[in-house]
């Protein structure tokens, strides 16, 4: 008897993208570890040292055993971590840490100096053996900074070389940015557009850095004197801000992003304005200098990146003055053996650039920190690079000429453009929640769409809201609630609109769509024909809105098994994907997906898999790395190898897909069971029956919670669950959980479903075996 993995649902498409939201991470590039097995939080002296610390640094954790500590920088994501130790388990600890990547910085805290400095001199991630934690909270700002300034988000862009056609004359530079450049820039051109009041902004960002523990005193220090300084003198004030902004760069954190938003557009604008005071300064070509120590890997990309193009995400300091940057990089390598030392000489003819675009300017004068002939570009100032080569006095020292330049990847630029079109909106706001469901943060754009309905002003603002809010909803598993916010916005609008409008089509679309995930097939086809009617009465036959209706209605015959419709559907969707989209597109992804799915249900392996790499192709380009759709690949890809017998190369697929659903799904969300699921009849296959079980159960508890009763989903996790048991030879146990999948298929699908017939097959083999 064959057990069944969970048939990779087709990606249907709504009418903005799908998409979820990442764990909470850090709000600043660095965290404290305090390791100690004497800590008491109750007395008062402990009290006062964590107070101490997090004045310093605004997250400090405690661990009480050194696998503590190595289970939590396990953990990272990504970040700098500054260990404090107790001189007891300091010696076995370091040992252990001190080769780990994310470990930045080490402070041993004891009562006997004398005893363990002779240790300690042997690490050089060690600053010192303390018995005060005064100087260690004084070193700890040093080293923050140090961090923050190494942490600037970079997006690099290889330089590579394709044959076209067949004979292999014409090359074609491919240049590619990483997702997190080009939906940063789309973040900098909304938050350009929005002017909201500075005080309600900054009650937003002060509201936001209390649940980041940022320290008191600094949020007092912004909320009070914000307007007595300027955006760059704030930038250069040694606090929270810095770090926090490179930080939500870095990791594309929308909510971090758009509570620092009036900052970034105060600080663009002044570097603008500067800019054109100073204009005579930089009518001669000039050259700028930067330091700072880069890891093995970020390196090992710029290396492979010459002759491309690099492009630092954050605001960029510089300095005209190249011993400041030789400074910045000494330093970096003397803390860090596993750091690459690189000083950037960058050329800047102004003449190469628009300057509108990347403003940058002399700060010194107003700048918080004299004395560096500073000069700050904007966000997303991109540079060619054209040499490198190591010093002659130390081969981890690296010289990297930069030019700058307003070069960019046409395929790139055509699919950035694309995506603008796409979050475009009356509104900023409006737009920046677009971007948040894009980026895949519904939690995030579930709170700004929460006060957009409080200050909407008109039935059409509130219609779009409810429309948002049930995408979010969807998308989040909570069907009943998606459902509830569509159905009020088409409540709004068919009082105003004519039946067969487009915006109509819209909704009936995602409600379809959610009718879909809850497995009511006939309902979501009523749905999707009706926007299909709409659409094709109205739009011309190569429209991107029909090609994603004929997606979503093939999408509901591969659910039914009827696979020919399915692929007739797929395939008109496909023709005008390729014909109105750029090549790199996510919607092509899902149109190559969905093709992959349904030569899968068919049994054609091979095509399957070559459609499933096209897309997963595409959504590595154009997706950031924790995007579920990207998980739906691997987890696709997973799915042929297992068909396939290959269980141990289908179990890693299914294993990367889980990870990217750990972090980007809500614990609760179906799609996490059916990784749980795959995983589960993948070791039921390898005779690991009892790991089969334990993780069937897991995604059982799930889909109970989250679909209705008589979901297709369940119907397959009770028939797993009843042929594991029949494996484990537990037949009585494995008979009740066939009858309940055999009595929800009967209820769900149509009596000639093979299905059906493949449970009653089983159920008779246990009756036999009874």
């Amino acid at each position: 008897m064959s057990g069944e993995k969970v048939k990779p649902t087709a990606s249907s498409r709504t009418t903005t993208s799908d998409a979820t939201q990442p764990r909470r991470r850090m709000a600043q590039n660095y965290l404290v570890i305090w390791v100690d097995g004497n800590i008491d939080e109750n007395t008062k002296d402990c009290r006062n040292t964590l107070a101490q610390l997090r004045a310093a640094v605004s997250e400090v954790n405690v661990c009480a055993t050194p696998e503590g500590c190595i289970e939590f920088l396990n953990e990272l994501d990504d970040g700098k971590a500054f260990i404090i130790s107790s001189g007891a388990l300091g010696q076995h600890l370091v040992a252990d840490i001190h080769g780990m990547a994310q470990v930045d910085a080490i402070y041993i805290f004891c009562g006997n100096k004398v005893r363990h400095e002779p240790w300690a001199k042997d690490w050089p991630k060690i600053r010192g053996v303390f018995t005060s934690i005064k100087p260690i909270c004084e070193s700890l700002k040093k080293v923050a900074r140090e961090c923050d300034h190494d942490s600037i988000p970079m997006s690099f862009v290889p330089k590579r070389t394709m044959e076209e056609g067949t004979t292999g004359s014409d090359q074609k530079n491919l240049d590619q940015l990483a997702p997190s450049y080009m939906y940063s820039v789309i973040f900098k051109d909304i938050v350009l557009e929005i002017n909201d009041d500075d005080a309600k902004s900054i009650k937003a960002l002060e509201i936001y850095c209390k649940q980041q523990n940022i320290p008191d005193a600094e949020i007092n220090e912004l909320k009070h004197k914000y307007h007595q300084k300027s955006p760059v003198w704030w930038y250069t004030r040694e606090m929270f801000l810095y770090g926090m902004l490179n930080r939500g760069l870095r990791s594309l954190d929308m909510e971090a992003m758009s509570k620092l938003g009036f900052f970034i557009r105060s600080l663009h604008l002044q570097l603008a304005l500067l800019h054109q005071e100073q204009s005579a300064e930089f009518e001669k070509s000039f050259t700028v200098y930067r330091g700072q120590g880069m890891s093995k890997e970020d390196f090992q990309n710029l290396l492979d990146s010459k002759g491309g193009l690099l492009s630092f995400n954050n605001f960029l300091s510089t300095s005209m003055e190249p011993k400041v940057g030789m400074r910045f990089v000494e330093r970096a390598m003397k803390k860090n053996q596993d750091i690459v030392g690189v000083i950037f000489i960058m050329t800047i003819d102004q003449s190469k650039i628009s300057t509108s675009n990347t403003p940058f300017a002399m700060i010194d004068e107003h700048s918080a920190v004299r004395g560096e002939k500073e000069i700050l570009f904007t966000m997303h100032t991109v540079f060619r690079i054209v040499e490198m080569k190591q010093t002659a006095k130390n081969n981890l020292l690296w010289e990297v000429q930069l030019t700058i330049t307003d070069d960019n990847d046409p395929q790139l630029s055509t699919l950035t453009n694309r995506i603008k079109e796409e979050v475009q909106g009356s509104n900023g706001w409006y737009q920046m929640g677009k971007l948040m469901l894009k980026v895949g943060h519904f939690d995030q754009a579930e709170e700004l769409y929460q006060e957009l309905l409080k200050n909407a002003s008109t039935d059409s603002d509130r219609a779009f809201i409810y429309h948002m809010l049930g995408m979010l909803k969807n998308n989040q598993g909570k069907y009943p609630e998606a459902v509830r916010f569509y159905e009020k916005s088409l409540e709004i609008k068919r009082k105003t609109l004519p039946e067969d409008d487009a915006s109509l089509a819209n909704t009936y679309n995602n409600i379809g769509s959610v009718y879909d995930n809850m497995g009511e097939y006939l309902k979501a086809l009523e749905f999707y024909q009706k926007a299909r009617k709409i659409k094709e009465k109205s739009m011309s036959p190569d429209n991107p809105d029909l090609a994603l209706i004929y997606n979503n209605i093939g999408g509901v015959y591969d659910n039914m098994g009827e696979y020919s419709k399915a692929l007739a559907f797929y395939e008109k969707s496909l023709k005008i994907d390729e014909i109105s989209l750029p090549p790199n597109h996510p919607s092509l992804a899902t149109s190559y997906n969905n093709i992959g799915l349904v030569y899968n249900s068919m049994g054609e392996y091979s095509k399957a898999l070559a459609f499933y790499e096209k897309a997963l192709k595409i959504r590595e380009i154009s997706l950031p790395p924790t995007h579920p759709n990207l998980a739906d690949s691997f987890n696709n890809i997973g799915g042929v190898y297992y068909s396939m017998g290959e269980y141990s190369k289908a179990l890693a697929f299914y294993e990367k897909s889980h990870k990217i659903k750990e972090i980007s799904l809500p614990p609760n969300h179906p799609s996490l069971a059916t990784s749980y699921n795959n995983i589960g009849e993948v070791y039921r296959n390898m005779g690991k029956y009892s790991k089969a079980l334990e993780f069937y159960e897991k995604s059982n508890k799930i889909w109970e919670i989250s679909l209705p009763p008589n979901h297709s989903l369940l119907a397959i996790s009770y028939n797993n669950i009843g042929l594991v048991y029949n494996n484990m030879s537990e037949y009585s146990k494995a008979l009740s959980y066939l009858e309940k999948s055999l009595s929800i298929r009967q209820k769900s699908l149509p009596s000639t479903h093979p299905s059906i017939k493949k449970v009653m097959n089983s159920i008779a083999a246990v009756k036999k075996k009874l």
